[in-house]
């Protein structure tokens, strides 16, 4: 056996299991497991990787300046605070990177993001569950679980898997009530599916100890690219730039995010179409007695009897040819969270949950 060991708490961490993409002996399937755009790209951004086709030789950007700008300009941000990474995974592990490691605890939901779990062991540094209530982020627990190694505390607003979020109030309280010594991340994902939320914008603004994330991998509809962004303190963004690789980002990603940041009318368009279809989801399956909670996002977490009913619908769901997330990993093992896809995918899915539910199977 070899004696060339990984760094402590590698080993530990559980590889990452993406959103299925196809069914065995199944063809045309729909699929409603990784929370994409099921309207695709704007077409100022397919225009913009047409066009970057010609440059494929030279290599990008490595402040992404232009980006930076774009971004700021339309959130009405200072572009020097803000930071590009391969997706919003990136910045989040650049964070646990900098500011966590061996002897230090990174704090997140029972029902978070897996890369919260997976950065701060990637770091060396030992992950810490704190409860939530009834699928909600409990600010009383967060804080209840803090003390002197508390470097990093992450929470997802609106959350994944569950779709819940928390308001401003109770987010400026976590913020006040932290150790001296730990930065909040406001992981904002699904920010863009909230009207009139800035993801925390505002609050990073106005204190030194708040980070916020967002992507262009859901209601931009660029996961293919992988580009994301952070927002923060003016010395955080600093430390990260350090140690962030200089061509993280292709000069197709960049051309695609600017284009698609601004945009704006098609943005609008693709939050207002998930708005409609993702209530008219959840009100569809409540008739089939299949509940979830008001969701924020572009998804919707259905809740079954239980483990056994839940996996037997994921099966009759997939010979049907559609394909959604089982969400057992995530300490939710009677449900399914479901994308909000166009008009046709939402009816279907809910037709054959209802056929499921009435044993028409």
């Amino acid at each position: 056996m070899t004696s060339i060991r990984p760094q402590p708490g590698i080993l530990d961490i559980a590889p990452y299991v993406g959103g299925k993409s196809s069914v065995a002996g199944v063809t045309n399937v729909t699929k409603l497991s990784s929370n994409e755009n099921p309207f695709g790209p704007s077409p100022a951004a397919q225009e913009a990787v047409k066009r970057s086709v010609h440059e494929l030789h030279r290599y990008p950007s490595t402040d992404h300046a232009s980006l930076r700008s774009a971004i700021a300009e339309v959130q009405s941000l200072d572009p020097e605070r803000i930071i590009c990474g391969v997706g919003s995974d990136e910045i989040l592990h650049l964070l646990c990177q900098a500011y966590a490691g061996p002897g230090d605890e990174v704090i997140h939901t029972e029902h978070g993001f897996a890369i919260y779990k997976i950065g701060a062991l990637a770091a060396g540094a030992t992950p810490i569950e704190v409860p939530e209530r009834e699928r909600v982020t409990d600010v009383d627990s967060i804080l209840a679980a803090c003390n002197e190694r508390t470097k990093l505390v992450f929470i997802a607003n609106p959350n994944n898997p569950t779709g819940t979020m928390i308001g401003l109030a109770e987010i400026e309280r976590l913020a006040e009530g932290l150790p001296p010594q730990a930065l909040l991340v406001l992981d904002g994902a699904y920010a863009e599916y909230v009207d009139g939320y800035d993801g925390g914008a505002r609050l990073v603004e106005a204190r030194s100890n708040v980070f916020m994330t967002r992507t262009f991998s859901k209601l931009y509809g660029l996961g293919g690219l992988r580009v994301g962004w952070g927002y923060g303190p003016a010395e955080i963004i600093d430390v990260l730039n350090r140690i962030r690789g200089p061509f993280n980002l292709s000069g197709t990603a960049l051309a695609a995010a600017e284009a698609s940041v601004r945009d704006t009318a098609y943005v609008e368009k693709c939050r207002s179409e998930n708005t409609r279809l993702r209530v008219w989801l959840a009100e569809a399956l409540a008739e089939h007695g299949v509940p979830s909670d008001t969701s924020m996002a572009n998804f919707v977490l259905a809740r079954f009897h239980d483990e056994a009913e839940a996996e037997a619908c994921n099966s009759y769901l997939q010979s049907q040819g559609l394909i959604v997330r089982q969400v057992g990993s995530y300490g939710l093992p009677h449900a399914l969270r479901i994308t909000v896809g166009d008009e046709s995918s939402c009816r279907r899915v809910a037709h054959c949950i209802g056929q499921f539910k009435a044993g028409e199977r």
